[in-house]
């Protein structure tokens, strides 16, 4: 054998041998890595994959729900429903610039002033009359001051002497020139700053698109539309109702129109349509109905345009609806496959049917705005209310705002209804409330007496408490409870509460509502403050000025509420707003008058109005006779509290006036509150003469019996 022919075997060094174990175990480590990787992508994770997968293979739009619709009720309605709509959806258009098509500096200029004379020039020229009567108006206030210091019989002859000089300055053709002028002068400042905004938003050429308006009518956009354009390339007798809106562009039959030559095209503009909300009746009712934001914003999940303040706010998530949704299957190069669409269906939101009466609403409305104008309050408030079902049939104040615009409100505060929101010291218009408290619990009669001295002195506080004419007339000797209502004495009120004491006085106010909110359906609403009564140990001096309505604060709607328990018998009543609900599905949810509670006796109740219609008959507020009928009212004039600081506000009034009727079948209680008029001291010179008014309205409006000749 050839000793080269036997091949001897490899001798594998210990080191070698490692290195090959070693290489075993990384393949294997590897492999079992790859396994345990796809066995995760697969297994574990393939649902997820399969469904990310799927998206991408799917169009997922929603389906944007329509609003619901707000109605008052509209006896004279054209639809002969009953119904007439404040709240409901209409289409708008924006305009919006595109920058790299206005070519030249003539073209910018030509944009931005019928920018302006279309969608600034009414906004400017209301804002400028609106400051010039604000300097009238505190010019008036300057000479009125004047006043302050002078006896109550020298101020009211001082005052007419003021306003009959005002009057006659505001009539003085120097006056009126000068006026005129500075009228101009501010418009014009303004149209300058507002052209040169608008032809800053042209600057950038690079800019395809800058949002001019956001909000605008279809019919006032052809308008500013047609303004535009080249009248030598249309036909003579074309108006803008010839134009109609579609598909981002103004067409007309009345134009031919080829791919390169269009007439109704005008460069560096543009149009996309919205839907936005409307409120048909502007201002009136504004307060009770709030409005809805013109940005889209994430709410609870749901991302659209969300409703602020009054029943938008308080009924977004019914008034919104739900999101419905399209989903479709794309194919090739993003088309759909129509074979798999799925649709489910929007919810549209539900319509609200209010108990607010549309005529009464706006004679109402009409009648605060010019009284708070007059008196130079700082706002005014009116609610009628339906005293045996708490229904609100209208509730108005001023200053308001028109929620169409709701962004061109300087002060945020306006949006805020006075009505519910503020809480203030309501004054002698309390006083029927305590007298109701010492009537039902048999400590006082109608008749009952006490002797006045025009002021009391309290324990542990050093000022004496006085009547309102305790200057003027002094004591007013052996007086009855009627009496005390009729002259409005602080002591009588005081006499009545000390006769039941601090606690049972404060059990009755918490039993008609006080110092807790009334559940109306709108948003806002404040509680008021009765909690220097809530305690366990009541100082005397708070019972004492609770008693006339000093110390405490309520809202205009709780005084009202507490008045509809006199004129229902004694029974409680929840004020509410909403009569009815109708949902998407076409049910029909009716809202029925909460349960009531028996507040004070029939007996009692039946005392108090005839005591409060002796204070029309015979005491301070005769100018709120209605004739054929017997009215029951009480006045209250209240100092203004400091806000957020003890004390008050010198010569700074709130002037309320509350009437039931008719007594014997009442039908409404009507509220007129005035924050802060310049010039008035009591309530009867502001309040009583548009209650008057009110309740003239209501009678006749309702055609109610007369009683009485």
């Amino acid at each position: 054998m050839n000793a080269w022919s036997h091949k001897r075997k490899p001798k594998i060094s210990g080191r070698g041998n490692e290195r090959y174990k070693w290489l075993v175990v990384v393949v294997f480590v590897s492999s079992f890595g790859l396994i345990s990787r796809l066995f995760y992508l697969q297994v574990i994770k393939g649902e997820d994959y399969l469904e990310e997968a799927k998206k991408q293979q799917e169009i997922i739009d929603p389906i944007t729900p329509k609003r619901g619709r707000i109605f008052f009720q509209d006896p004279k309605s054209d639809t002969g429903d009953g119904l007439s709509p404040v709240a409901d959806n209409k289409d708008y258009l924006e305009i919006f610039a595109v920058p790299k098509e206005i070519a030249d500096e003539a073209q910018a200029d030509k944009l931005a002033n019928a920018l302006y004379d279309f969608f600034k020039k009414a906004y400017v020229e209301k804002e400028v009359d609106q400051a010039l009567k604000a300097q009238e108006k505190d010019r008036l206030e300057k000479l009125l001051a004047q006043t302050n210091d002078l006896s109550e019989a020298d101020k009211a002859l001082k005052v007419n002497s003021i306003r009959a000089e005002h009057d006659s300055f505001l009539k003085d053709s120097l006056y009126l020139e000068a006026k005129k002028k500075r009228r101009e002068e501010m418009i014009e400042e303004s149209k300058k700053a507002i052209i040169e905004k608008y032809k800053q938003s042209f600057a950038n050429k690079e800019d395809q698109y800058e949002l001019l308006e956001k909000k605008i009518d279809y019919r006032q956009a052809a308008q500013f539309h047609l303004s535009l354009l080249d009248k030598n390339n249309l036909p003579a007798n074309l108006v803008a109702e010839d134009l109609d809106y579609y598909n981002a562009s103004f067409v007309s039959n009345k134009v031919s129109s080829t791919i390169n030559h269009n007439p109704l095209r005008f460069s560096g503009i543009g149009y996309k349509s919205h839907t936005f909300r409307n409120y048909p009746e502007k201002n009136n009712g504004s307060h009770l109905l709030g409005f809805v934001s013109f940005e889209p914003e994430d709410k609870d999940g749901f991302f659209g345009r969300h409703g602020r303040y009054g029943l938008e706010g308080y009924f977004d998530d019914m008034l919104f609806g739900k999101f419905g949704e399209m989903k479709a299957e794309k194919g090739q190069r993003g088309t759909i496959i129509a074979n798999n669409l799925e649709v489910t269906k929007q919810i549209d939101g539900d319509d609200l049917i209010l108990t607010i009466d549309r005529t009464i609403q706006f004679f109402v409305s009409e009648k605060i705005k010019e009284a708070t104008i007059k008196y130079g309050a700082d706002s005014g408030t009116a609610i009628v209310l339906d005293p045996k079902t708490g229904q609100v049939v209208a509730m108005s104040s001023y200053p308001d705002f028109d929620p169409n615009n709701y962004d061109e409100v300087n002060n945020m505060g306006v949006f805020n209804n006075p009505a519910i929101f503020d809480a203030y010291e309501p004054g002698s218009v309390f006083k029927s409330i305590t007298m109701a408290a010492a009537l039902n619990e048999g400590k006082v009669t109608p008749d009952a007496t006490y002797n006045d001295a025009g002021f009391i002195m309290i324990n542990g506080w050093p000022k004496p408490i006085k009547n309102s004419d305790f200057e003027t007339y002094g004591g007013h000797g052996l007086t009855t409870m009627t009496g005390v209502l009729e002259n409005s004495l602080n002591t009588g009120a005081v006499f009545a509460m000390k006769k039941i004491g601090d606690k049972k006085f404060a059990e009755y106010l918490k039993k008609f509502g006080f110092g807790e909110k009334t559940g109306i359906e709108l948003e806002g609403e404040s509680k008021g403050d009765i909690s220097n009564l809530t305690g366990k140990k009541i100082r005397e001096i708070n019972a004492v000025t609770a008693s006339y309505g000093q110390g405490i604060n309520v809202t205009p709607l709780q005084m009202a509420a507490s008045y509809a328990v006199i004129a229902n018998g004694g029974k409680s009543v929840k004020p509410y707003i909403v009569k009815e609900i109708r949902h998407f599905d076409g049910t029909t949810e009716t809202i029925k008058p909460a349960n009531t509670n028996q507040i004070i006796s029939e007996y009692s109740a039946n005392l108090l109005s005839g005591m409060l219609v002796k204070v029309v008959e015979e005491g301070h507020s005769k100018k709120a006779q209605v004739p054929g009928y017997y009215i029951g009212c009480k006045t209250g004039t209240a100092q203004y509290a400091v806000e957020g600081k003890k004390g008050y506000v010198e010569h700074s009034y709130n002037h309320t006036f509350i009437c039931l009727g008719p007594v014997g079948d009442p039908k409404f209680v009507v509220l007129v509150r005035f924050k802060n008029p310049k010039g008035y001291t009591y309530a009867d010179a502001t309040t009583v003469s548009v209650t008057q008014n009110i309740m003239q309205f209501l009678v006749d409006y309702w055609q109610l019996p007369k009683v009485r000749k």
